[in-house]
């Protein structure tokens, strides 16, 4: 080997100083994942996918908050109501997923149940959840209002549901603020 190599420069080869280099890298994050059994790998993937959610969450609210305007009425209802069925379902899979990081999770159910932000988290969670169900309940009543042709939702009805939702959105800000605090160990 030393022969066929003796006549060549000692420089070094960028390309493959870069894929050992990627190698390492992926070398030291995956490694400790699996050294703890999994438990940091499933509380990592936990910890994804409950963000997520929470940016769907966001996503959808501010979907609805666009959609119930004056003159709202056929297919920009039949999005709203199907939007609104969305929340109801990421809502759930947010509290599926959150009981899965209290159980499974690296810190365990002692430290949230003793953390007064993580309460906090939960009364601003339940709350959004309780202003929720009052625009929930009118959304279905116009969808099915609109099966008559050319129904248009009252705007007062409209301006009502709205403030609903500036309020689901004024105590969802919360839950990222508490959120924040338990990552600092603050509560």
């Amino acid at each position: 080997m030393q022969a066929l190599t003796k006549n060549l420069p000692n420089a070094s080869c960028p390309s493959i100083e870069r894929m050992h280099g990627a190698k390492i890298a992926a070398h030291s994050i995956i490694n400790p994942l699996l050294q703890f059994g999994g438990n940091m790998f499933t509380d990592l993937l936990l910890a994804i996918l409950h963000h997520l959610l929470m940016f769907i969450l966001v996503a959808i609210l501010a979907g609805e908050f666009v959609l119930m305007r004056k003159g709202l009425s056929g297919r920009n209802l039949s999005v709203l109501a199907h939007i609104d069925r969305m929340y109801g379902v990421v809502a759930l899979a947010i509290i599926v997923v959150g009981v899965g990081r209290v159980i499974f999770g690296l810190k365990g159910w002692e430290y949230y149940v003793g953390n007064h932000a993580f309460w906090g988290k939960m009364a601003a969670f339940a709350v959004v959840a309780i202003l929720s169900i009052k625009p929930t309940i009118r959304i279905l009543q116009w969808h099915r209002s609109a099966s008559s042709d050319g129904y248009v939702v009252p705007d007062g009805e409209i301006s009502a549901m709205r403030r609903f939702l500036i309020a689901e959105l004024v105590f969802f800000a919360l839950i990222p603020i508490f959120a924040a605090m338990m990552a600092r160990n603050v509560g």
